[in-house]
C-alpha cells in the first residue's frame, strides 16, 4: 500500500481521515475496459459500452442449453420458451417481492426462470429466486423476519467523519455468509452449465458506471475468493454511497493491481434484464441456436404512482427527498424501456408493483413491522394469482391519448 501524501498544512483531522481510509489506486480511465477479475475473465460486463462480450456469452449459455436438451432426447430446433425475471431495488419494500415469489409458489403457476437478475434489494432475492421455490424460506427471512440492526451498524457522528459511510454493513455480511455457502455456489454453477443465467448490477463509482456480474460463471469458476465476491457483489448492490460504506473489489490490469469502489447498483439502473441489442447480436450468429418465445416478469418494489411527503425546511430532509423523487423517475423510465425492449423482441410483458390498496407506513429503514405486512399483501395477491400488468402504467395513459 502507497504512503498517503500529506499536503503542507494539512490538519490533524485530515491525517486522521487519511490515515483511516486505505485504499489502493483507482482503475486509471484509459485502463477501465481491461481491468479483469483474476481468475475468473467472463465474471462481468460492461453494457454501456461494447455488448459483444455479453451476446458472445449468451450464445454460449444457448448452446449449452440446446446440449442439455439434446442428451435429454428433446428436440433443439427452436429452443423452448425463456422466462425471464428481473427484480428491482427498493431498500425494504424488497419484502414484496420476496411475497409475490412465495404466493407465486403456492399458486402453482411459478416457471423455472432463464434469466434471473437483481439489483440493490433484488439482489438478496435474485440468486435464492434462481434456485427455486426450495428456497422461498430463505427469502422469505431475509426480506422480512429481520430489523435494522441485521442490516446495517450506524456509526457514531466521529466515526462518520473518518469513514466512508454513516453506516457499515457487517450485519448484512454475516446475513449473507449465513445463506449464500459453497453449496449454493456449486448448485447456482450447476444450473449456469445448463444455459441459466443469474445477473446482479452495481455502480463502479470511480467510473461512474453500471457493472453487470455474471454470478453463474463466478459460481463455476472455483476460482480462489469466488464465494468472497459473490458476497461482495451482493454486498455492494445494497450499498448505498454515502450511507453505506462501498465494497472494494480486486482487479487486475496486465497483471498490476488495483481497487474498484463498488456501490448500490441503483444508483444508474433500477431494473433491468439484457442489452436492446441482444437479439440482433444472436442473429447475426448462424450457429447460435433460435428462440421464439420470451416471457418477461418485472417486479417493482415501490409504487408507479408519486408518493406525498411533507418534507421539513431542513438541509438533509429536502435533499433526501428529491433523491427519492429522483429514484421513482428512473424506476418508472427503467420499466418503460423494458416494456419498449419487449415490443420489440416479440416477449410478453409482465409487471408487478405495489398497488395503491397497500396503506401502511413505517417510521424507520427495515421496519420488521412493515416488512412483514407488505411480504404478507404481495404474498396473499401472488397465491390468488397476481394479475400482472401488461404494460407500465404511463403507457397505458399515452395510449388512451394516441390510440
Amino acid at each position: 500500500m502507497k504512503p498517503f501524501p500529506l499536503r503542507p498544512g494539512a490538519s490533524t483531522l485530515d491525517m486522521f481521515l487519511q490515515a483511516c481510509l486505505p485504499r489502493r489506486d483507482a482503475v486509471p480511465p484509459a485502463l477501465t475496459e481491461r481491468a479483469i477479475i483474476p481468475g475468473i475473465p467472463n465474471a462481468r460486463f460492461r453494457l454501456d459500452r461494447d455488448v459483444t462480450p455479453f451476446i458472445q456469452d449468451a450464445v454460449r449459455a444457448n448452446k449449452r442449453e440446446a446440449d442439455v436438451l439434446a442428451e435429454a432426447g428433446k428436440p433443439v430446433d427452436v429452443l423452448p420458451l425463456a422466462n425471464m425475471l428481473a427484480v428491482s431495488g427498493g431498500g425494504d419494500a424488497g419484502a414484496f417481492a420476496a411475497g409475490l415469489i412465495a404466493g407465486w409458489t403456492t399458486h402453482g403457476t411459478r416457471p423455472m426462470f432463464k434469466v434471473v437478475t437483481g439489483i440493490s434489494a433484488g439482489a438478496l432475492v435474485a440468486p435464492f429466486a434462481f434456485l427455486g421455490p426450495q428456497y422461498d424460506g430463505v427469502i422469505r427471512y431475509v426480506t422480512n423476519a429481520i430489523g435494522p440492526k441485521d442490516i446495517f451498524h450506524s456509526r457514531s457522528l466521529l466515526t462518520r467523519l473518518a469513514s466512508d459511510g454513516i453506516a457499515d454493513s457487517k450485519p448484512l455480511s454475516r446475513l449473507i455468509a449465513k445463506y449464500v455457502t459453497e453449496e449454493i455456489l456449486a448448485q447456482i454453477a450447476a444450473e449456469y452449465a445448463k444455459g441459466r443465467i443469474l445477473l446482479i448490477g452495481t455502480t463502479d463509482l470511480d467510473s461512474g458506471r453500471p457493472v453487470t456480474w455474471n454470478m453463474g460463471a463466478i459460481a463455476e469458476s472455483r476460482a480462489p475468493g469466488a464465494l468472497e465476491l459473490f458476497r461482495n457483489i451482493m454486498i455492494a448492490s445494497m450499498s448505498i454511497p454515502g450511507a453505506v460504506s462501498p465494497v472494494m473489489i480486486d482487479v487486475e490490469v496486465d497483471g498490476q493491481q488495483f481497487h474498484e469502489m463498488h456501490v448500490d447498483g441503483g444508483v444508474i439502473t433500477q431494473v433491468f434484464l439484457y442489452p436492446p441489442s441482444l437479439l440482433v447480436g444472436l442473429n447475426r450468429d448462424p450457429g447460435a441456436p433460435v428462440r421464439l418465445e420470451r416471457n418477461f416478469y418485472v417486479i417493482r418494489n415501490g409504487t408507479l404512482e408519486p408518493q406525498w411527503s411533507g418534507t421539513k425546511r431542513r438541509t438533509l430532509s429536502i435533499g433526501g427527498r428529491a433523491i427519492s423523487a429522483l429514484i421513482q423517475t428512473q424506476g418508472i423510465s427503467d420499466l418503460e424501456r423494458i416494456y419498449r425492449m419487449a415490443q420489440q423482441d416479440g416477449a410478453d410483458f409482465n409487471l408487478a408493483y405495489i398497488g395503491a390498496d397497500f396503506d401502511v407506513t413505517h417510521l424507520q429503514k427495515f421496519d420488521g413491522e412493515y416488512m412483514k405486512r407488505l411480504f404478507d399483501y404481495a404474498f396473499v395477491l401472488s397465491a390468488k394469482g397476481y394479475p400482472w400488468h401488461k404494460t407500465p402504467d404511463s403507457e397505458k395513459a399515452r395510449l388512451r391519448i394516441n390510440p
